[in-house]
């Protein structure tokens, strides 16, 4: 909380404080009309000074209107604070996602990402919005109120002030128990918009495998959760009005009681009881309106919390200081050097590679292989033996454990990742076409022009189909939905070949095309992009047969290396998925 304070309403100081400002003459204004009432009442009708009358009705008359012009000022002052802070929350929270490491993400999971982008910053919306408009409002309407009552009668203001300790009480202790509730209920909801998401994304496979009452049941579960938490967050929430609706009217009960005494005695006027009524309504109100701050505060400060991890964690941008010192640098260089003198250096190059996503169990172990320019390194293995884990340590999405990744000799930890990044087309496991027109699905945002996009998308043998659709502008819907799957996988290598780029890297690619759309695929770009270095990862034996290098995996480790004829006659694995797919032994 203190970081949403300290440095994003830093800009709107000013503009908060004449906000609040004006939202202390306002609240002094409805102040002011009880204490008028009770003149009126108690002076100026028992003298029967009826030319006093219009002019202090004028004067009530005028202190609504301000009332009610300052309040609504000062109001849209908070709303604009509020919308423009949280706008720069959003803003930084989103860049700073954007930058994550594949680790921190995997670690918060993208669930809880979602939830802090969108529910969490809302809850502090709603706090800074209601800390302004209330946060001036009720603590003047709280202190004006007893102030004017002890003007009015201090005997009365007693038997009033002796209820404000235990209304503080309550206050302090409900706000303290919540925020560790409210917490929980935010960390609850992730999981279940992550089950949401999940079945949503899933719907068909679900529909398909007859599995809806699997999901509902599961849905319930963790709806019953949420629900529970939420029940139990808000209810401890909800004791704070009902305990001091009871020791207010208690104490309002008291003041009339001791208040009749009092006209009774002559001691106190009529009019006087009534403003005093008036105000101990006034106080009722201010000190429901700061329970229900408190409310708001505890959402917000379990948001903010969450908000601040994410800002404050180490991201990509980070990493191109600490992972690896600087004498090690001068070593790679200093080695890449003499290297160069005596043999260029392998375009890509993994040098006795390990890695484990969680730290215990090896998910890659020693792998270690060399590509010149544009060479061909296919990558074949059962499924879960670490082929796309290779593409994401290629292109450091993680850091390796154990070895090093070289390009051109230079260790992937010494470079810098958004120079690192452009350098590599990529198509993805699972890859996604967005929502809008096919040229910025290719584009990205990289301004390409028209031509290298129609380029791209003829070697990417997907010019026929996105002519029938009606070119460049045709809309996509999201996840390319309107499209086969091969044909989305198509538009999905054009992407990777529009921006001609050093090393291109398709992982199973090509799953959803026809074989001989996938021979005329790997033909031409052998052709187009001779200087293109290129890591297939593929289940199919003949999207990999003809690359200069094929790694087989197994368990995350490499059991075969080398042209498809020596694999054929040294790696039995290979061999094996050879004949299961062609079904033939050579």
């Amino acid at each position: 909380m203190k970081k949403i304070w300290g440095y994003y309403l830093r800009p709107f100081y000013l503009r908060m404080a004449g906000g609040f400002a004006i939202k202390f003459l306002g609240t002094w204004m409805d102040l002011l009309l009880p204490w008028t009432l009770a003149h009126m009442i108690d002076t100026v009708i028992p003298a029967k000074e009826k030319g006093q009358i219009l002019p202090w009705g004028i004067f009530m008359l005028g202190c609504s209107v301000l009332a009610v012009v300052f309040n609504v000022l000062a109001n849209r002052m908070a709303s604009q604070v509020a919308s423009s802070a949280i706008y720069v929350i959003r803003k930084d929270l989103f860049e700073k996602i954007m930058y994550l490491s594949n680790r921190q993400s995997d670690e918060l999971t993208q669930p809880s990402l979602i939830s802090r982008l969108t529910s969490d910053t809302y809850n502090v919306h709603q706090m800074i919005g209601r800390m302004q408009r209330l946060g001036v409002r009720a603590p003047i309407l709280l202190i004006g109120g007893v102030a004017m009552t002890m003007m009015l009668d201090r005997v009365l203001s007693c038997v009033l002030l002796a209820t404000l300790p235990f209304l503080t009480a309550v206050v302090l202790l409900v706000s303290r128990k919540s925020v560790p509730l409210f917490t929980g209920l935010q960390e609850s909801t992730d999981r279940f918009v992550r089950l949401v998401r999940e079945d949503i994304a899933g719907i068909r496979v679900i529909k398909a495998l007859s599995k809806e009452g699997y999901e509902q049941e599961r849905f319930d579960q963790a709806n019953r959760e949420v629900a529970k938490r939420e029940r139990k967050a808000t209810m401890l929430a909800a004791v704070t009005n009902p305990s001091m609706n009871i020791l207010l009217n208690m104490g309002l009960v008291a003041v009339v009681c001791v208040g009749a005494v009092q006209v009774d005695r002559g001691f106190s006027e009529t009019g006087k009881i009534l403003a005093f009524m008036t105000y101990f309504t006034i106080i009722l109100n201010a000190l429901l309106s700061i329970s229900r701050m408190f409310m708001v505060f505890s959402k917000a400060a379990a948001s903010a919390g969450r908000i601040v991890e994410v800002l404050e964690l180490e991201d990509e941008r980070d990493l191109e200081r600490a992972k690896v010192g600087q004498g090690e640098k001068e070593t790679w260089h200093k080695g890449a050097g003499q290297r160069s003198l005596q043999q260029p250096s392998p375009h890509v190059e993994f040098e006795n590679v390990s890695f484990s996503y969680n730290g215990t169990s090896n998910n890659l172990e020693n792998i270690s292989f060399s590509l010149g320019r544009g060479e061909v390194l296919g990558i074949i293995g059962a499924t879960g033996s670490g082929k796309s884990t290779i593409a994401q340590l290629l292109m450091r999405f993680y850091d390796v454990d154990k070895g090093a990744i070289k390009i051109d000799g230079q260790d992937l930890r010494s470079m810098d990742l958004q120079s690192l990044r452009t350098r590599f087309g990529v198509v993805l496991q699972n890859d996604m076409l967005f929502g809008g027109g096919i040229y910025e699905n290719i584009d990205m945002g990289r301004g390409l022009a028209n031509e290298q996009v129609w380029e791209a998308i003829g070697y990417a043998r997907a010019k026929g189909f996105v002519e029938e659709k009606g070119g460049l502008g045709a809309k996509l819907d999201i996840r390319g939905a309107n499209l086969s799957g091969g044909q989305r996988q198509r538009l999905l290598i054009a992407r990777a070949l529009a921006a001609g780029p050093d090393i291109l890297i398709l992982d199973d690619s090509s799953s959803a095309l026809d074989y001989k759309t996938d021979a005329e695929l790997r033909k031409g770009l052998r052709e187009r992009y001779p200087n293109t270095t290129c890591v297939v990862i593929a289940q199919r034996i003949s999207s990999v047969m003809g690359a200069c290098h094929i790694l087989v995996l197994e368990d995350g480790k490499a059991v075969g290396y080398g042209t498809h004829r020596e694999l054929m006659e040294s790696c039995a694995i290979y061999r094996e998925i050879s004949q299961s797919q062609t079904g033939c032994g050579a």
